[in-house]
């Protein structure tokens, strides 16, 4: 799709020339005053008029008349160059190809140089362009008999550029490579229940570890039974589907040391069990395997890009229904590592079974511990679902995950873990934890009862339960599944690759 060229090379026929317009004086900006000369003062004729606009993501098309090779020209404004950033770029860059792709475009040039900023050189420009168009152009499948109808997709990207072309090469294939994962991470997001059961799960991470030569380990029922992971499969018991826990490994060093692990919740759909969701909320659960789906879907991006750190992806995964054999309140269950927990709410079943999970990751030697949830709705009562809420036993791991979400523009909040928090969830009079306290703090609450079984490892929650969804389209994608935090965890072990 995408081919890097020498800017002496955009006057070649073509659906469409992409440039970048800041504010400011245009004579001075970049390739513009070249390509204003070869169009006969038609483009600046076009700025004056107010038929190209250099405001902040505001895409004008106007038709080249013939003057130049390509047929029309898509300017993207930009607004002050001093306010760009990565991230602001990144959003422009996917209200462009939202636009291209609705127009029907199927061959463009883009002139990347003249969208410099002030931050940041061409490189990382090249990254946020590939990455945007595979997030803008990404189109969530649907199983209509009736009324189809064929949409265009870009097939051909011409970027052109000053800089050599292989390290732009190279950065546009990062680009791609975290767009695909996140996509990946949508797709699993946004297929039903009754089609994404624990078991096609595990096949679909059988695909990925057979792709990029991962190795896999799916733990079976009778496995979970014969170690002990009672967390887990008390909350399978209502349900006639198996349950799975799947691990996939990547190797990126010459010995298994430093593993990251991985963490993600699978709950293939979440009746809340006895602690029955209400006829409105149960409404959407098949997202209830969010954090998984972010989990692989970063999984994927480590697969293409292939980088020296060590990695353990470890994904606990049922549906939670309700029948005769389905745990209630009340019930006590033993943990994978021993730790006996009072059941206090059959719908807070996400921290069981990533309890389970966690303490198997540490089993496969992780050494930091990420855990992505759609765990509570009270984060999003907190946070909204703009914003991830996050909590960590260790600050320096903490910074670093906020440090790649800053990059990929997930953004997360830290929420407080303080002793007076853990001792809420120890309280029980029967067992060591109980599963839920109460309302107050909800969010934390949950966080605080996975930080007894991270225990001293370092480790950070994530809770996307307000950002795994989009309510409404936005610059980098359709309504529907974000695959949030599976750029974000690609990043975080990209950025520390030994």
């Amino acid at each position: 799709m995408f081919t890097v060229y020498s800017l002496n090379q955009w006057n070649t026929p073509a659906d469409a020339l992409v440039i970048g317009l800041y504010k400011g004086s245009r004579d001075q900006q970049f390739f513009y005053s070249d390509l204003n000369e070869q169009m006969k003062g038609f483009l600046e004729e076009c700025v004056q008029d107010g038929d190209i606009s250099d405001d902040y993501k505001k895409v004008s098309v106007v038709h080249t008349l013939k003057l130049v090779k390509p047929k029309r020209l898509y300017v993207v404004g930009l607004g002050h160059k001093k306010h760009m950033t990565l991230q602001k770029l990144r959003k422009a860059f996917g209200t462009l190809f939202k636009q291209i792709q609705e127009d029907g475009r199927t061959d463009i040039s883009i002139a990347l140089d003249s969208f410099k900023t002030d931050q940041a050189e061409e490189a990382p420009m090249a990254e946020v362009l590939a990455e945007a168009q595979q997030l803008a152009t990404y189109r969530l499948a649907d199983y209509k008999t009736s009324n189809r109808k064929s949409e265009s997709h870009i097939e051909h990207i011409r970027v052109l550029t000053e800089k050599p072309a292989d390290q732009i090469e190279s950065s546009l294939q990062i680009g791609k490579a975290f767009g695909t994962g996140a996509n990946t991470a949508r797709h699993l997001v946004h297929m039903p229940g009754n089609m994404l059961t624990a078991t096609e799960l595990a096949n679909f991470a059988k695909e990925l570890a057979e792709k990029y030569d991962f190795d896999i380990e799916i733990l079976e029922k009778e496995d979970m039974e014969r170690l002990g992971m009672g967390a887990l499969l008390a909350v399978n018991q209502g349900s006639v589907e198996p349950p799975k826990m799947i691990v996939l490994k990547y190797q990126g060093t010459e010995k298994w040391e430093n593993a990251v692990g991985l963490v993600g919740k699978g709950i293939t759909f979440d009746t809340g069990g006895y602690s029955i969701k209400t006829k409105d909320g149960i409404v959407g659960m098949k997202t209830d395997m969010g954090g998984a789906a972010s989990v692989l879907g970063a999984m994927e991006t480590i697969g293409i890009l292939k980088p020296k750190k060590n990695v353990v992806a470890v994904i606990p995964s049922t549906d939670n229904m309700i029948s005769g054999s389905a745990f209630k309140p009340d019930d006590v269950i033993t943990s994978f590592g021993g730790k006996t927990i009072e059941v206090r709410n059959t719908d807070a079943e996400g921290r069981l079974a990533l309890a389970d999970a966690i303490v198997y990751a540490k089993h496969h030697r992780a050494e930091t511990i990420i855990d992505v949830a759609t765990l509570t709705g009270g984060v999003v009562v907190a946070l909204g679902d703009w914003v991830t809420g996050s909590m960590t036993n260790n600050d320096e791991l903490y910074n670093k995950v906020k440090q790649a979400s800053q990059y990929t523009d997930e953004p997360i909040w830290q929420l407080p873990y303080l002793d007076v928090y853990q001792e809420q969830v120890r309280k029980s009079d029967i067992a060591d934890l109980n599963n839920s306290p109460g309302r107050k703090a909800h969010p934390i609450m949950a966080g605080a009862f996975l930080g007894e079984f991270a225990e001293d490892t370092p480790w950070v929650h994530l809770d996307i339960a307000g950002t795994a969804v989009s309510e409404q389209p936005y610059d980098l994608g359709p309504k529907g599944p974000t695959g949030v935090m599976a750029r974000t965890l690609a990043r975080f072990v990209l950025e520390t690759d030994e």
